[in-house]
């Protein structure tokens, strides 16, 4: 994987979900620390950016009163609504602090529900940028993530889903997601895994520009 075709794209690291005061973060705690999602994560972050692959965020905010959705949301997204989560201006809609978007980063705008490319401009930047390989972590494993996934491996991306990189609300919905569903619609992959592919790219890379006849 070129690391100049390939983007990180981390979804829903906000404070409601990954901090402690968060909304849902107690649904997620448990999976999160089981997976080390976030070091995980830090660790990602900071090893692609030095190889150069773009980091992408994807957040969801909604306005105070919610009236993106409809009347009667049910489903993933009532429960949204229910615990008051990701209200724009709110701290627990913040990216957390510790993945805080750099000034040359990207923070995709207008995703109001579960796929990371279906209200958003996510598409447009990523093939603007000429970007063929997409990285996925963050919330939920068989919810936002999935749902990226799908629609990323129809759109014909080259999709890896990073299983240390991501949390749900069960061990058991985890497992079945990463185990069954993953490998359909992805490539999935330790964070480790995919570094060590970036950078195999990158040093014949580099080699190739230091090589003279």
């Amino acid at each position: 994987m070129d690391p100049k075709q390939t983007a990180v794209v981390l979804i829903e690291y906000q404070n409601d979900f990954t901090s402690e005061g968060g909304s849902l973060h107690e649904a997620v705690k448990g999976v999160m620390e089981s997976t080390n999602m976030l070091n995980n994560t830090l660790d990602l972050v900071n090893k692609a950016r030095e190889l150069g692959v773009a980091i992408i965020y994807a957040p969801i905010t909604f306005t105070e009163d919610y009236h993106e959705l409809s009347p009667e949301p049910y489903g993933i997204l009532k429960g949204v609504v229910d615990s008051k989560s990701f209200r724009k201006g709110s701290w627990g809609a913040e990216i957390i602090e510790s993945l805080k978007p750099r000034p040359e980063e990207i923070v995709i705008e207008g995703k109001r529900g579960l796929c990371g490319f279906a209200s958003t401009n996510l598409d447009f930047i990523l093939r603007s940028r000429g970007i063929t390989n997409i990285a996925l972590g963050g919330f939920l494993t068989n919810c936002c993530v999935e749902s990226t996934m799908r629609t990323g491996y129809e759109k014909g991306y080259n999709v890896i889903t990073l299983k240390d990189c991501t949390a749900t609300l069960s061990e058991e919905e985890q497992r079945l997601a990463v185990e069954k569903n993953y490998p359909m619609f992805s490539r999935p992959m330790t964070h480790t895994e995919f570094l060590q592919e970036v950078e195999g790219i990158a040093q014949v890379a580099t080699a190739g520009r230091g090589y003279t006849a």
